[in-house]
């Protein structure tokens, strides 16, 4: 059996020019590939600014990949666990703090703009069930949650 395949990996923060996380993310993806560089993924987190996580073996395997790259900043020293980082690779759910009762706003299809209450949150389909506040006849409408955004939340009692 190949003893390379089990090498232990590590994970690396660059750091990175605002907003170019993921252009950056894909020239390393690029320059790895071109290069023969043994780097095993790359994740550029949404709720991460300015930073990009690379899996490889070795700090030196990340630098080369980076010294030429555009937005890329340099490495930051020491290396970061998979405990560490597991939170950015476990997807958030699209209705994630939105009750029962808040009102929230339509941002996107027919009806985007408009307000409405929220009556019904199934987190299973990632679907809300709102009320338009316009509406002449309340008639509840069903929308994926991540097509609205709450204006208000409801507090609990």
């Amino acid at each position: 059996m190949n003893e390379d395949v089990t090498e232990k990996t590590e994970i690396y923060v660059v750091k990175t020019t605002a907003n170019q996380e993921r252009s950056v993310a894909g020239l390393i993806a690029k320059m790895a590939e071109k290069e023969h560089l043994d780097i095993r993924a790359v994740l550029a987190p949404d709720e991460l600014k300015g930073y990009i996580l690379v899996e490889a073996p070795s700090p030196e395997q990340v630098e080369q990949a980076i010294q030429t790259l555009p937005h890329a900043r340099s490495l930051i020293k020491g290396a970061s666990t998979f405990i560490e980082v597991e939170h950015f690779l476990t997807p958030k759910t699209a209705v994630i703090g939105i009750t029962e009762g808040s009102i929230v706003e339509l941002i996107s299809g027919p009806f985007k703009g408009e307000k409405a209450r929220v009556k019904r949150v199934d987190e299973v389909h990632e679907e809300i069930t709102v009320e338009l506040f316009e509406a002449m006849v309340p008639i509840p409408i069903t929308v994926r949650g991540d097509n609205v955004r709450v204006l208000k939340r409801e507090e609990e009692d």
